[in-house]
């Protein structure tokens, strides 16, 4: 491991570059906040992708492609006269100091749970702080991720289920629900149900400590995996998907289970 003079190089290194691909590259010198905002998305998910494939060799070039671009909307901050990599550390610091009393002041928390419910208690009162205890959720953030974050910040003002297992009964009621929709063939109501049974059941998966985010990319990445096992196996055979009964496609999907595909 590198020693904090070598970190604090590397770093100085990294904005040495960033100030020369920003003089000489026509690239990097025609780039601007608008712009480079769908590449972080691109590099955010990448980062994503191989966080959960626990690839430390592309977590930590992922982790270089993200601090590149923190890098550079700084470089273009200054350039306005706004803000540079300096201010972005120090009101990084700020607040990381700021919310955690429990570290640097005289509040108590002796757990992650009671850390969570003093962060969102800092965090409105603090200077440009959230106003409401929901109003620190992006709007742009994926539907599944945003309700599990909306439940979470309820939760941690004690907007929450006295004992987890009574998750279930909303489940079922939303189900129950759902179905009376989907048999009156109504998709306004259907649809407005179907979102109320999603959001009931990540509320489960929070209440038992599953990121369901999490789980259903591992459902996805499973059924990838064996669907592409039964797309092999069939071209072996001479045959075609599409010209297999659900039957014989069956058979296959099961042998991928079996091989624990």
């Amino acid at each position: 491991m590198s020693t904090r003079e070598e970190k604090l190089a590397a770093f100085g290194r990294l904005l040495d570059v960033m100030d020369t691909l920003r003089e000489k590259c026509p690239w990097d010198r025609k780039q601007t906040f608008e712009s480079l905002r769908p590449n972080t998305i691109e590099e955010t998910f990448e980062l994503c992708d191989a966080l959960i494939k626990h690839d430390t060799h592309e977590i930590c070039k992922e982790l270089g492609d993200v601090l590149l671009h923190v890098v550079f909307y700084a470089k273009i901050g200054s350039e306005e006269g706004q803000f540079d990599i300096a201010d972005v550390c120090n009101k990084l610091c700020d607040k990381l100091i700021f919310r955690h009393p429990h570290v640097y002041g005289e509040a108590q928390a002796q757990s992650a749970g009671e850390v969570s419910q003093l962060w969102e208690q800092v965090k409105q009162k603090e200077k440009d702080g959230n106003k409401t205890v929901l109003s620190g959720v992006p709007e742009s953030l994926p539907s599944l991720i945003k309700a599990y974050r909306i439940q979470d910040k309820a939760r941690n003002v004690g907007f929450d289920w006295s004992k987890r297992e009574e998750v279930w009964d909303k489940v079922h009621e939303e189900v129950d629900e759902l179905r009376i929709e989907l048999e009156k063939d109504d998709k306004e109501n259907s649809t407005n149900e179907f979102g109320d049974l999603l959001f009931s059941l990540i509320n489960a998966s929070r209440l038992y400590g599953i990121n369901p985010d999490n789980a259903l990319e591992r459902t996805n990445r499973k059924f990838i995996s064996r669907f592409s096992y039964v797309e092999q196996r069939a071209k072996e055979q001479g045959k075609e998907l599409g010209d297999m009964t659900l039957e014989e496609m069956d058979r296959l999907w099961n042998e991928a289970k079996e091989k624990g595909k």
